[in-house]
């Protein structure tokens, strides 16, 4: 298993990447490599600085790098050597089974969807989350900012990833699928939700519950929650921020502290010929070795592979 990583990308890269990926060397099977993508001298010296004389930390030398506001399109095709788009290329070519950066978000998803491309009869990738559940489970949540605005077959869709997604990632056998709503009754909703609810309700591949409300988020009422990606990410960044306050107060309790962000440390991109993960801005090496997990993780189960499948049947 070979899982590329940019070691340029993010607020604290490379000083971080570097130290996420020991992490990640340490916790995962000898037969993980794991190629660190970026100005070789500088990762070079961060494996040096930190003692490293393994054999299963590679380094890729990237010679460009997006920062995290420039334009995605323009920077990708600009700077064809920068970390992002030589961690795609690897992907794209098969060297690598799985890239994950925490780098410019936008140059991350427009580079999914032109290097390795989206999956034939897939309208529009999604950008995906794991939400904490009381009972102690993870559920996922998609879309959370890759596509603002969805039209109703583009969320029929995301009930089929998002199951897909439970199923390999999560282990959930059947997974419930709810349409985030303002309401449960099933006339209630927008000009796009209420054809949603339709579509949904209509497809026989997944077990559509029906509405569901904010409410419902946390608890067990659905497996997969289904939204727009501007709904998907003001959810994400609310539980984000409850975690900052509750440690602000110094509160401590087990369920909020999965609200953290290095719990899971990333967001998958799904939906596209590839395994790709997103990572957080501010990743830290936990949230980092975290996400070097999941690239793992859905290289394992072929988490592409049945998207292509399932959509092509």
């Amino acid at each position: 298993m070979k899982i590329a990583l940019d070691a340029m990308g993010g607020d604290f890269a490379p000083q971080a990447v570097v130290e996420g990926a020991l992490l990640a060397a340490e916790t995962l099977t000898d037969e993980v490599e794991i190629f660190l993508i970026g100005d070789e001298t500088t990762i070079q010296d961060l494996l040096q600085k930190h003692g490293y004389t393994g054999s299963r930390i590679k380094v890729v030398h990237a010679s460009q790098v997006i920062g995290m506001g420039e334009h995605p399109t323009k920077a990708l095709t600009q700077k064809p050597d920068s970390s992002i788009a030589v961690g795609y290329g690897m992907l794209a070519s098969k060297k690598a089974d799985a890239f994950c950066s925490a780098g410019n978000t936008g140059a991350m998803l427009v580079g999914a969807v032109f290097s390795v491309k989206q999956v034939e009869g897939i309208l529009r990738p999604a950008l995906a989350s794991f939400i904490p559940k009381l009972s102690g489970g993870l559920g996922v949540l998609l879309d959370v900012g890759a596509i603002a605005d969805c039209k109703p077959e583009i969320l029929e869709q995301f009930g089929e990833i998002g199951s897909i997604c439970a199923e390999l990632v999560l282990d959930i056998k059947n997974p419930r699928v709810g349409l985030m709503n303002l309401g449960e009754e099933e006339g209630k909703g927008t000009m796009v939700t209420q054809p949603a609810h339709k579509l949904l309700k209509e497809n026989k591949s997944i077990n559509f519950i029906g509405n569901i409300e904010g409410r419902d988020v946390f608890n067990d009422k659905a497996d997969v929650i289904v939204c727009d990606g501007f709904t998907g990410n003001v959810i994400l960044k609310l539980a984000e921020s409850i975690y900052d306050i509750i440690r602000e107060k110094n509160i401590r309790d087990p369920f909020f502290d999965r609200f953290n962000y290095e719990a899971v440390g990333g967001s998958p991109v799904l939906g596209v010929n590839g395994n790709a993960v997103i990572g957080h801005g501010v990743s830290t090496p936990t949230a980092i070795c975290n996400m070097v997990h999941l690239a793992n993780k859905m290289a394992e189960t072929h988490i592409a592979d049945k998207f292509k499948q399932h959509f092509s049947a």
